[in-house]
């Protein structure tokens, strides 16, 4: 039964599970990127066979199969998928840079050039769930970038098969290139290279452990979006919200997985013990109740604060992955919300519907890192870069200046070369 106290009876960084219990992969991990550099294409085809227990012959999807799938799908999803992904560009195409130049009267050009990276990765996970959302999601921004190809990893079934609705969402977002392998195999093709392979400068998306180690150990190599952890929500609600959605909204983020964070915080006693009534009620008809009921006896919380704006204030403490914000009048606290990776605003308005359909990402920082990082965006796959151009006139006026500086830190080549062109 999930946990109701007062506001200080818990550390404001303890309010959410954010200690994930030691499993160490580093060396696991190290060995497989080792590999798969050394071996290429054999140890990517070892892997699958040890892991995912298919014995593949091409790692590429064909485009024979994704045209299989995409007819096997059912035709209203595919009109769903179709829906989102409009959304979703229509969000993301908000979020274009563009390239400046500043001229001068004296001669000087400065200016800023946006480029796409060449080549970004994609991984989906595979296993007993299919997310499409997430190729939609982690695609669709890397295409409206100007990205040059965008290449998917994902682990097939023991037959070598893709879930259909993988291959379905890939399609629709314009994804260039499709490969069979999952896990730290999966990342490590992908920042170093293999034969059939290609090497990629970004590599984005949700994995296990021992996906999130590998992006960790790579980074550097390559560009990686985050390390994300567990799903996290926390929803701000005053006591005239419906404790039947409240409950349901705290539930759709606890059946992800045991290690979740769900968490209400209210200005209202009532309203917390009706929210955990229906938490009881709801939680035996999940289908994965069995989840549902650990994240919330483990992590769930509701927290009852004096207000409003003290619950805010805690919100901006834990900086959530998702924050829904269930109250009349959502645009009057707006501004006083710093830190969280999405909010949801007003009392229809489910995290879910960001998870599949309204067009911001679901792609989020977690474990606090929203004070200082950002959802997945168009800006994750651009990169800026800078020029600058004088006259000889220009230069004449400004050279001593720079020079000057340049003694002061010792640097006399760098004075020098301010110089030496004003002297001939």
């Amino acid at each position: 039964m999930i946990k109701i106290m007062k506001y200080g009876d818990v550390p404001a960084d303890e309010i959410f599970a954010r200690t994930e219990p030691a499993v160490n992969v580093e060396d696991i991990v190290a060995e497989i990127i080792a590999n798969v550099r050394k071996n290429g294409d054999a140890a990517i085809y070892e892997y699958c066979k040890k892991f995912d227990k298919a014995d593949l012959t091409c790692l590429q999807v064909s485009k024979e199969e994704i045209d299989e799938a995409v007819a096997a799908v059912e035709p209203k999803f595919l009109e769903i998928l179709r829906k989102a992904a409009g959304n979703i560009r229509a969000f993301h195409s908000r979020q274009v840079r563009n390239s400046f130049v500043i001229s001068q009267e004296n001669g000087v050009v400065v200016g800023q050039k946006i480029i796409p990276v060449d080549r970004a990765g994609l991984y989906v996970p595979g296993g007993t769930a299919a997310y499409p959302s997430t190729v939609l999601m982690d695609s669709i921004p890397a295409k409206i970038a100007g990205v040059r190809e965008v290449v998917m990893v994902t682990p097939p079934n023991k037959e070598g098969k893709i879930n259909p609705v993988i291959l379905a969402a890939a399609s629709i977002a314009g994804v260039d290139r499709i490969f069979k392998v999952g896990g730290a195999q999966a990342v490590a093709a992908l920042a170093y290279g293999t034969e059939s392979i290609p090497r990629v400068d970004k590599i984005v998306g949700p994995g296990n452990a021992f996906v999130a180690e590998a992006k960790k150990q790579v980074f550097g190599q390559v560009s990686i979006d985050m390390i994300a952890g567990p799903s996290e929500i926390l929803i701000v609600a005053d006591g005239a919200s419906n404790p039947r959605h409240l409950a349901a909204d705290l539930l759709s983020q606890a059946e992800h997985d045991k290690l979740a964070s769900a968490v209400l915080v209210t200005d209202s006693e009532a309203l917390a013990a009706a929210v955990r009534e229906e938490l009881e009620a709801q939680i035996p008809q999940l289908e994965r109740a069995e989840i549902a009921r650990a994240s919330i006896d483990n992590n769930g919380k509701i927290i009852v604060a004096e207000d409003l704006m003290q619950a805010i204030d805690i919100a901006n403490e834990i900086a959530p992955e998702h924050l829904e914000l269930c109250v009349d009048n959502p645009f009057d606290y707006l501004d006083a919300i710093r830190h969280a990776g999405s909010i949801f605003m007003g009392r229809n308005c489910p995290e879910a519907l960001g998870d599949y359909f309204a067009g911001p990402n679901h792609t989020l920082p977690t474990s606090g890192t929203a004070k200082f990082s950002s959802p997945l965006g168009m800006d994750d796959f651009i990169k800026k870069t800078q020029f600058t151009y004088y006259t000889r006139s220009a230069l004449e006026t400004v050279a001593e200046d720079v020079a000057y500086f340049a003694r002061q830190e010792g640097l006399t080549a760098h004075a020098k070369s301010a110089v030496i062109r004003t002297e001939e």
